[in-house]
């Protein structure tokens, strides 16, 4: 090997692991802290490694908190959002990209449009709206605007992975006897998997993360989904670092899991597309 591309292949390594470290050292912090006994936690010199591991601020935080309320909610509205988001997106994307009506181009170079507002600047009309739908304090109102934020941007890029699908395949599945509704199933979502699944991760993480929205709409603690409820744990009581830690790691696994499981799927529809391309 050229001694030149050697060294440079060793930076590049090198940058990449002093990254890794640089973003994994707060995560390995906040897992290990979490497992900590309090009196290590609040000692004047900080440790790394736990002399030694329990799981009590994990049983305070299950216990003494509703926190598994606030874990169910953000499940129910994470997943319906998502859901919502990726059929209602696939469908008006493959609407756009394949059927020729008035005013497509325009919904085409505006779909974007909302994006170039901040979400606080939008809060205040959400809510008026919910309001009016009788949605407020509701879960499904959560769903419903985390839905209507994700669409636009689903939208614009599952119709790019639309645009990219010839259209002979789905004419020569029509042609073999299946509808259409089974030819966008069989054919085109399959060639568009990366597309959907991208669509999928986005929604999920706007959703699971999102503090504005929940905290504006939502005022019943037994509807409150994680970010709002962690805080309000926070700033209710003495603060207990050992639960807060604790706390952070539940809330960053399902995100995390959910990430790793569809990566799988997102390659392999990179390689499905590749062949039946």
């Amino acid at each position: 090997m050229n001694p030149r591309a050697a060294l440079f292949r060793l930076w590049v390594y090198g940058l990449a692991a002093l990254l890794l470290v640089i973003c994994a050292f707060p995560l390995a912090w906040m897992v290990l802290t979490s497992i900590k006994p309090d009196r290590e936690i609040l000692t004047a010199v900080p440790t790394f490694i736990p002399s030694e591991l329990t799981i009590d601020a994990y049983r305070r935080l299950f216990t003494s908190t509703i926190f598994a309320t606030y874990f169910r909610n953000s499940i129910i509205v994470a997943g319906l959002a998502t859901l919502l988001t990726v059929a209602v997106g696939t469908l008006a994307a493959y609407g756009i990209t394949r059927f020729r009506f008035r005013g497509r181009e325009l919904i085409s170079t505006t779909m974007l449009f909302t994006y170039m507002f901040a979400p606080i600047m939008i809060v205040v009309p959400f809510y008026i709206l919910m309001r009016q739908l009788g949605l407020v304090n509701s879960l499904f109102g959560l769903v419903l605007s985390y839905a209507t934020f994700s669409l636009p941007f689903s939208m614009w890029l599952l119709r790019s992975f639309f645009q990219s699908i010839p259209l002979d395949l789905e004419e020569a599945a029509m042609t073999d006897g299946a509808s259409r509704p089974q030819a966008v199933v069989r054919v085109i979502v399959p060639l568009a998997l990366p597309g959907v699944i991208a669509v999928t991760i986005f929604t999920f993480i706007v959703a699971w993360n999102d503090y504005l929205f929940a905290r504006v709409l939502i005022s019943s603690d037994n509807l409150k989904t994680l970010p709002v409820g962690i805080n309000d744990i926070y700033v209710s009581t003495v603060t207990d670092w050992g639960m807060m830690m604790a706390a952070g790691v539940v809330i960053t696994l399902p995100a995390l899991i959910f990430f790793v499981l569809v990566q799988r799927y997102l390659i392999a529809g990179w390689g499905a597309g590749g062949v039946k391309g």
